[in-house]
């Protein structure tokens, strides 16, 4: 979409773990040029869509859930069983806003302003949970730092049974931790204020995962400005896209 800069990353995380990264805009689908069928998945990028202006997330959502024939294609697809979806950043806000479309999200926070008021990023810590993500397969108990660019990352929910019944269900997937490894509401660790240090989740049965962090922009070692000794060529984020290769086998 409109600003959307992430996608070199997010295309050269997808190429190094096996696939074949196609950069598609929400253009090529309104004109017909792609269609998300044709497609094993697909990942919303952040970076400043929209300007990154206040509700640009669900601006970008707008622009699917007023077009009939693209609110129809993107149903169609997130019920496909063998078919999977990331949203990173602006595109985690996104398919949060799109959750009326997606098997399973309904309890799936809104993403508001940083208590910050400000634009953060940094380096964090985050703890991946045990959920039903496809993409985080074999990853739970893990803590590992990872990057976060945002100015609307605060998990919000509507109602206060909502992250009950996502627990329950397995459907978190991703929090923020402090230098102790405990779950923190606390700034700057927690670089938003999110409830329970929450900044990913999944549904679908785990075929669609959202996060605010970005796990693009530190598949490869030296992109990490802090990591432990012993870590090769890659990082242990690699194995989110990896994972996504062995679900489209």
């Amino acid at each position: 979409e409109q600003g959307v800069n992430g996608h070199m990353e997010m295309a050269a995380a997808f190429d190094r773990a096996g696939f074949s990264a196609i950069d598609v805009t929400m253009s090529d689908l309104t004109e017909g040029r792609h269609h998300l069928v044709a497609f094993q998945g697909f990942a919303a990028c952040g970076g400043f869509s929209f300007g990154d202006v206040l509700g640009a997330g669900q601006g970008w959502a707008k622009t699917i859930l007023l077009d009939p024939a693209l609110k129809d294609m993107f149903e169609t697809f997130f019920n496909r069983s063998d078919r999977f979806a990331l949203g990173v950043c602006n595109g985690c806000q996104m398919l949060a806003a799109l959750k009326a479309l997606i098997p399973g999200a309904q309890c799936w926070p809104v993403f508001q302003r940083n208590l910050s008021e400000q634009y953060e990023a940094r380096q964090v810590m985050v703890e991946i949970l045990h959920s039903d993500s496809v993409l985080l397969s074999g990853m739970a108990g893990s803590r590992l730092p990872i990057v976060v660019a945002h100015g609307e990352g605060r998990v919000t929910f509507n109602k206060t049974t909502d992250s009950d019944e996502l627990s329950a269900s397995e459907q978190i997937a991703l929090r923020y931790v402090d230098n102790y490894g405990g779950m923190t509401e606390a700034y700057p660790f927690n670089p938003n204020g999110s409830v329970a240090g929450i900044t990913g989740l999944s549904a679908a049965g785990g075929r669609v995962t959202i996060m605010m962090p970005h796990p693009e922009r530190v598949f490869r070692t030296l992109n990490n400005s802090w990591h432990p000794e012993g870590w090769g060529e890659h990082s242990p984020w690699l194995r989110l896209f990896q994972n996504a290769r062995v679900f489209s086998d």
